[in-house]
């Protein structure tokens, strides 16, 4: 008989189980293999009720308030609109984030805000861009508006050269991060859980267009729901919220510039908040753009 094999184990001082640690359980995955966050496709709907209830009620705080310290007609003040539009932008985030709060630990790519390839990216959003502009066209062509939008007037556009910039600060940078945030972001994002993209760019284009009621002449309307329903395409594609950032504070940029002929204001407003989204997308940690299904989502639908 040959010698006899060492005494092995961990008693020994080595073996399978020193000094290695036990594996986690279950064990982790790293963050990037997380695809999208399964919120309910509730979440939208509910959130975007919260919203505007307590849109309502903050607005009509600001303006007992205002009142009380003796502002006269509130309701048409340039301040009291700005100041208010600003207010219900950040509600519809603060709801957005609360709510996903209730799944799982928010995180920044959970609501679109992760690079993506840059080419590509920018590919896509000039290819949805084009088709919004002929299918705008075409409708313009066979739908004719005779209203005024009054609304950036009414956000005081007209009345010097502060309150202009402040305008063009809440339509071009304020509106189209919030609402992408919100709409794209999480909304849409709800949604996919349970419905395929077609349906949930439908749902989400006709809500977008939708929140305008009496701030946009109703033959209009539908332009911007064919609008937001572009949004989703690009944002399902390029899988980063930045690239609908940018091309929404272009729209936006570019209806400033028409409405009120202050191109030189609209456009270094328009160019801070594109470039301003393209260098965070560049700051932030890369997590790959997700394709397909969610591996959190149980039935996110047909896609």
């Amino acid at each position: 008989m040959g010698t006899p094999a060492p005494p092995y184990g961990p008693q020994f001082g080595h073996g399978y189980a020193f000094p290695h640690p036990p594996p986690p359980d279950p064990p982790e995955l790293p963050e990037p293999a997380s695809r999208w966050p399964a919120w309910p496709w509730w979440y939208g709907p509910a959130a975007m009720g919260i919203a505007f209830m307590g849109t309502l009620i903050v607005v009509a705080v600001i303006a007992a308030i205002a009142t009380a310290a003796g502002a006269k007609d509130v309701s048409n003040s340039k301040g009291f609109l700005q100041f208010g539009t600003i207010a219900q932008e950040l509600i519809f985030v603060a709801v957005a984030v609360f709510l996903a709060a209730r799944t799982v630990r928010p995180r920044l790519w959970h609501f679109g805000l992760r690079p993506a390839r840059f080419w590509p990216t920018v590919g896509w959003a000039a290819l949805g861009f084009a088709v919004y502009w002929v299918l705008a066209i075409v409708y313009s062509a066979l739908v004719s508006s005779n209203s005024d939008q009054k609304t950036l007037e009414d956000l005081g556009t007209k009345d010097g050269k502060a309150w202009l910039v402040g305008a063009a600060l809440v339509v071009i940078t304020c509106a189209p991060v919030a609402e992408e945030l919100f709409f794209r972001g999480f909304f849409y994002r709800a949604l996919r859980t349970r419905l395929p993209v077609a349906l949930a760019a439908i749902a989400d284009g006709a809500l977008f267009g939708g929140i305008h009621v009496g701030s946009t002449p109703a033959e209009v309307l539908p332009v911007l729901m064919i609008l937001g329903v572009i949004f989703c395409l690009v944002y399902e594609r390029t899988g980063t919220l930045f690239s609908t950032i940018c091309l929404h504070a272009l729209n936006n940029t570019l209806a400033f510039g028409v409405s009120t002929h202050e191109w030189a204001v609209g456009g270094a407003v328009g160019g801070l908040t594109i470039g301003g989204a393209i260098l965070a997308a560049r700051l932030l940690s890369a997590h790959p753009a997700p394709r397909g299904r969610s591996a959190m989502a149980p039935n996110p639908g047909r896609t």
